[in-house]
């Protein structure tokens, strides 16, 4: 059984955080919602956060918040994480594993407990807790990989949920959900994750508000989470503008295409020319794009010029990057004892 053992600080409750009510999912922090006017909301939530990662994994961002893992068939792995009542009223808990998957470059969840290959593969103990006020209890997550798993990436979400149903004082009832993301891929190969950012492309909205688009390639066989920002260098007069950061959401599959914007720059922005440098990552793959760009008349939008195209990151298994600094270390040692025996 492969374990985790590098411990997080932080919550991760931005990981995935939703209130269900009606059937519609938001992306918020989880929060009690009552229909009483006069009781207005409740102020608790729900908290969440993976108390292990993988020692592979330490400097990967991703690995401190979601689930993510390369697993040969037959792998079993365990994490545990923490879940705490945040309130002041006593909330039973149900603990439980469901379906996700990407579509239209999201990662979307899927309605209750929804199963799919992942989560069937998934184990959460225990499956209820108690918690009082303020309290906190951990939980384990466990998934086992079968022998005969084909090869692929699966996704899932293991979800920490509590139910408030319609009472006197209260017509409508709400769930709580919150969780962590599972990105798992099944492979007896290496894993591999690259992008490549094809194209910038500069924009003006008919009110004039400008906004860079960058074009993206998955180039790899893991998904990834973009994220990142951009600076505007050498603008008329000698300019420089504020980094902004990149909308952050898009989530492509291995093979995907998709975009990434960098909004709310300021409507008073000159049209340029500006030297565009774009820093885009996921996990511990990133890339670093320089390109000359103008922005257009308001409704326009105009193709900037590379400059520096963005060069190969690869994400190898760790097994076998250790094997290749190994190797370069060895021969540097060769290198240095044919020196010392060469010398007088």
């Amino acid at each position: 059984m492969r374990r985790a053992a590098s411990s997080l600080r932080q919550y991760a409750a931005a990981a995935v955080a939703v209130t269900v009510l009606t059937g519609a999912l938001f992306c918020v922090p989880a929060a009690a919602v009552s229909a009483s006017s006069d009781d207005g909301l409740d102020a608790g939530y729900i908290g969440f956060r993976l108390l292990e990662a993988p020692v592979a994994r330490r400097d990967d961002p991703r690995a401190l918040k979601y689930i993510v893992d390369h697993l040969k068939p037959g792998t079993t792995i365990e994490r545990r994480f923490e879940v705490a009542n945040k309130s002041d009223t006593r909330r039973e808990v149900k603990l439980y594993a469901a379906a996700a998957k990407i579509s239209k470059n999201r990662f979307v969840f899927a309605d209750g407990r929804t199963p799919n290959e992942l989560s069937g593969w998934t184990t959460v103990r225990p499956g209820v807790m108690v918690l009082d006020p303020w309290k906190k209890a951990e939980a384990k997550v466990t998934i086992r990989v079968p022998r005969e798993a084909a090869p692929g990436e699966r996704y899932a979400v293991v979800w920490a949920q509590n139910e408030t149903p319609p009472d006197a004082r209260h017509n409508i009832g709400s769930i709580m959900r919150v969780g962590t993301r599972v990105y798992l891929d099944i492979s007896d190969s290496g894993e591999y994750a690259d992008f490549r950012i094809t194209k910038l492309v500069a924009r003006r909205d008919k009110d004039g508000r400008p906004s860079v688009v960058a074009h993206v390639h998955n180039t790899g066989r893991r998904a990834l989470d973009l994220q990142g920002k951009l600076r505007l260098l050498d603008g008329p007069g000698g300019l420089d503008a504020p980094k902004r950061p990149v909308t952050q959401g898009t989530t492509l599959p291995p093979g995907g295409r998709g975009t990434v914007s960098v909004d709310g720059l300021d409507k008073r922005l000159p049209a340029g020319p500006w030297t565009a440098r774009l820093e885009l990552e996921s996990g511990t793959v990133k890339h670093t794009l320089s390109a000359r760009l103008t922005f257009p008349t308001p409704g326009g939008t105009s193709l900037a010029a590379i400059m520096t195209p963005s060069g190969p990151g690869f994400w190898y298994a760790s097994a076998g990057v250790l094997a290749a600094c190994g190797a370069g270390l060895s021969l540097v040692r060769y290198r240095r004892r044919r020196a010392a025996a060469s010398r007088p």
